[in-house]
């Protein structure tokens, strides 16, 4: 036992030791501004205030975060664990759950924009950190973690799909496989945001597809994966392919989420 603890408290020096030497060769700056912080891979004080972490009370299927109790529509169990926004009451999305580590706002922009465009492959790590404390319960159900694709063209040109990376770091973190090529995109389809419900749904029409082991999805609970939840229409046409495969259950976890306007400004989803 004796011998344990002695090498255990000598990886431990070395391991601080590395890092002293780490700090001396290259000080510890903010992922997201550059400014010096206490120690690598952390925000400045004023870049994690700009963060917006989404916590209970939320709606049980997508996760818009509620501004008060009171605009939980119907569900059944306590708050967070059941009551639903008035959209998923009225029409709930194809997929279980959704979670999301953070709104989508200017502070967590400064991470994923970086992250999406600019080469910041390393903010992959602390985000996935992040979704896996917010998704824990997502993931604790988890067979298979699947991130949403990019259609070909686009990954060429950006040449990684950053979906992937957040999936893969979830998967190290949380021991849950993941499938990086299973789920593919083969319509390039325009971005989605000014169109309206059905365009939407009309432009991600067939858009996605499984590969040739397809079967892998059968009868497990697969947890889609994505930088951004927008209006839920992306995640929902893959949902519908893997449920046509027979998954047993499709959820989904992202960096970010676009705030529902109707729950933010007090009232009910429309």
């Amino acid at each position: 036992m004796s011998l344990v603890m002695d090498i255990a408290a000598g990886r431990a020096a070395l391991r601080r030791l590395g890092e002293g030497v780490l700090d001396a060769v290259l000080p510890p700056r903010c992922l997201a501004c550059g400014e010096p912080v206490v120690s690598h891979g952390t925000l400045c004080s004023g870049c994690f205030a700009g963060l917006e972490a989404i916590g209970d009370p939320q709606c049980f299927r997508c996760g818009s975060p509620f501004v008060h109790e009171g605009q939980a529509s119907t569900g059944e169990g306590s708050l967070g664990e059941g009551f639903l926004c008035n959209s998923c009451s009225e029409k709930p999305p194809v997929y279980g759950r959704a979670r999301a580590a953070y709104l989508y706002n200017d502070g967590s922009k400064r991470l994923l924009l970086p992250l999406k465009h600019g080469d910041r492959t390393d903010l992959s790590r602390p985000l996935a950190r992040r979704m896996a404390i917010a998704g824990r319960r997502i993931l604790q159900d988890a067979d298979l973690l699947i991130p949403v694709p990019l259609h070909h063209r686009r990954l060429l040109k950006r040449r990684y799909n950053q979906a992937s990376l957040l999936a893969a770091e979830l998967s190290r973190q949380s021991a849950v496989p993941w499938a990086p090529n299973l789920l593919r995109r083969h319509k390039r389809t325009p971005p989605l945001g000014p169109l309206g419900a059905f365009e939407r749904r009309e432009a991600l029409a067939d858009a996605f597809h499984l590969g040739q082991q397809r079967s892998v999805v059968q009868g497990r609970r697969v947890v889609l994966v994505d930088d951004v939840l927008t209006s839920g229409a992306t995640v929902g046409a893959c949902a519908t392919v893997l449920l046509s495969h027979g998954a047993a259950g499709v959820d989904v976890l992202a960096a970010a989420r676009v705030a529902n306007r109707s729950l933010v400004e007090g009232g009910f989803d429309d």
